[in-house]
C-alpha cells in the first residue's frame, strides 16, 4: 500500500477525497429522495417519478461536457458559484413545484448541477503525478461507494421519519454547503507540468478512438451496475425479502471497495476491457442464486469486486489521453457517458424483468452492459491493427 501513502501524501490529495465525499452524499440522496417525495407528496405513480429523475439524467449528461468547458476557459470559481446557485434554489423550491412544472425544471437543473465527479478527477489529476493517478483514481472510485453507502440511507430515513420535503431542502442546503467549500478550497484543475497555451485544439484532434472507446465502455459498465441495483431490489421483493435491500447493497459498495484498494494498490492491475468484461460476466448468473438474501449478496460479491476498479481505470485513460487544455471537457464526456449507461439500464432492466422474471434482470445487465460496451473494444481492437498495420 505503499502508493496510496505516497498519494495521500501529496498537499491538497486529503482534503481533496474528504470534500468530494462530503460533496458526494446529497448526488447520492437525490433519486431516492424525489421519488418519495413525487409519489409520497404529489401523489403521482413511480412511473411518473420516474420521468424527473430522467429528466435530471438527461440534463446531467448534456450539461457535464459543457460545464467541463467552462471550467477549462473559466476555472473553477465562477462555474461552481453558477451551479451551487442554481442547484440550491432548484432543491429548496422543489417541494413548492406542481409536478408539470417540476419536470420541466428538472432538465435544466441538471444541466447545471455541481459537477462533482468530474471536478474530483480534474482536480485529483493536477495533485498527482502519472505513476500514482492510478491510486487516486481508484480513491476516489472508493468516496463515490462511500457516498452511495450514506447518502440513500440518509435521504429515505429524513423523508419517512420527518418528510420529504424536509430531505429535499435539506440536499437543497448541503449543495449550498459544498459549493461554499469548493469555492473557498478552490483547488487546481490542471498539473503544474500541463501545457494549456496556444489555441484550443478541435475535437476532432482529441477525440481519438480510443477516447471514444473509453467512453463507450463506461456507458456500458455503468448499464450493467444501474441494471444489477433495480435487478437487486426485484429480486428481493419476489421472494419477500426486500427489507434486506439496504444490507445486500452496502455489501455490494464494500466489494467495490476492496476492489478499488486492490486495484490502486497494486504496480500493474488488470486492464479496463478485461475488468469490464469480469464485471458483466459475472453479473449474469447471479438471478441463479436469488433466495436468500445472503446467497444472491454472496453471489454478486465476486463482479463487485471489479466495480470500482473499471470506473477508476476510465478515469486514468482519459486523463492519459485528453490534452490537458481540454480535460474539464473530458471528464464531462465521461460523467456523461456514466449518466447515459445509468439512464439505460435501469428502464431496459425493468422492462425485462415485467415481461420475464427478476433472475432475468441480471442476465439482462451483464448482457446489456457486453453489448454496449463491445462497440467500444472493437473500437480499440481496431485502432490496434490500425497502428500494426501502419508499423
Amino acid at each position: 500500500m505503499l502508493s496510496y501513502r505516497r498519494v495521500l501524501g501529496l498537499p491538497g490529495v486529503p482534503a481533496t477525497i474528504l470534500l468530494m465525499l462530503f460533496a458526494r452524499v446529497p448526488i447520492a440522496a437525490m433519486g431516492y429522495t424525489l421519488t418519495l417525495h413525487v409519489v409520497a407528496d404529489l401523489g403521482r405513480g413511480y412511473g411518473e417519478a420516474g420521468l424527473v429523475g430522467t429528466m435530471t439524467t438527461v440534463g446531467s449528461a448534456v450539461g457535464s461536457p459543457l460545464v467541463g468547458r467552462m471550467i477549462d476557459r473559466c476555472g473553477l470559481r465562477p462555474v461552481v458559484l453558477v451551479c451551487g446557485v442554481v442547484s440550491t434554489a432548484y432543491w429548496v423550491s422543489t417541494p413548492r413545484l406542481p409536478y408539470p412544472v417540476l419536470v420541466c425544471v428538472a432538465l435544466v437543473a441538471g444541466m447545471l448541477v455541481v459537477p462533482v465527479s468530474s471536478i474530483s478527477r480534474q482536480v485529483l489529476t493536477a495533485l498527482t503525478p502519472t505513476e500514482l493517478r492510478r491510486s487516486a483514481y481508484s480513491l476516489d472510485s472508493i468516496s463515490l461507494e462511500a457516498s452511495f453507502m450514506v447518502g440513500p440511507a440518509a435521504g429515505v430515513a429524513v423523508a419517512t421519519q420527518v418528510s420529504a420535503s424536509v430531505a429535499l431542502v435539506g440536499i437543497g442546503v448541503w449543495f449550498a454547503a459544498v459549493s461554499v467549500a469548493l469555492w473557498w478550497f478552490n483547488p487546481p484543475v490542471r498539473h503544474e507540468q500541463d501545457v494549456v497555451e496556444g489555441p484550443r485544439p478541435k475535437p476532432r484532434d482529441w477525440l481519438t478512438r480510443r477516447l471514444v472507446a473509453t467512453l463507450v465502455i463506461a456507458t456500458g459498465a455503468v448499464f450493467c451496475l444501474a441494471g444489477t441495483e433495480i435487478a437487486v431490489l426485484a429480486a428481493l421483493r419476489e421472494t419477500g425479502e426486500a427489507g434486506w435491500a439496504g444490507v445486500v447493497i452496502i455489501g455490494l459498495c464494500v466489494a467495490s471497495i476492496i476492489g478499488g484498494l486492490a486495484h490502486g494498490g497494486v504496480q500493474r492491475s488488470l486492464s479496463l476491457p478485461v475488468l469490464l468484461v469480469l464485471l458483466c460476466l459475472l453479473t449474469i448468473p447471479a438471478g441463479l442464486f436469488a433466495h436468500p438474501w445472503w446467497l444472491l449478496a454472496l453471489a454478486l460479491f465476486p463482479a463487485n469486486l471489479a466495480c470500482a476498479p473499471t470506473l477508476a481505470s476510465t478515469a486514468e485513460v482519459v486523463s492519459r489521453v485528453a490534452p490537458a487544455r481540454v480535460r474539464g471537457e473530458a471528464m464531462g464526456l465521461l460523467d456523461s457517458a456514466s449518466r447515459l449507461g445509468a439512464a439505460l439500464g435501469s428502464p431496459v432492466v425493468g422492462f425485462t424483468m415485467d415481461h420475464s422474471s427478476a433472475a432475468a434482470g441480471f442476465a439482462a445487465a451483464g448482457l446489456g452492459g457486453l453489448a454496449i460496451a463491445s462497440t467500444g473494444l472493437l473500437l480499440q481492437v481496431g485502432r490496434r491493427v490500425s497502428v500494426s498495420s501502419v508499423k
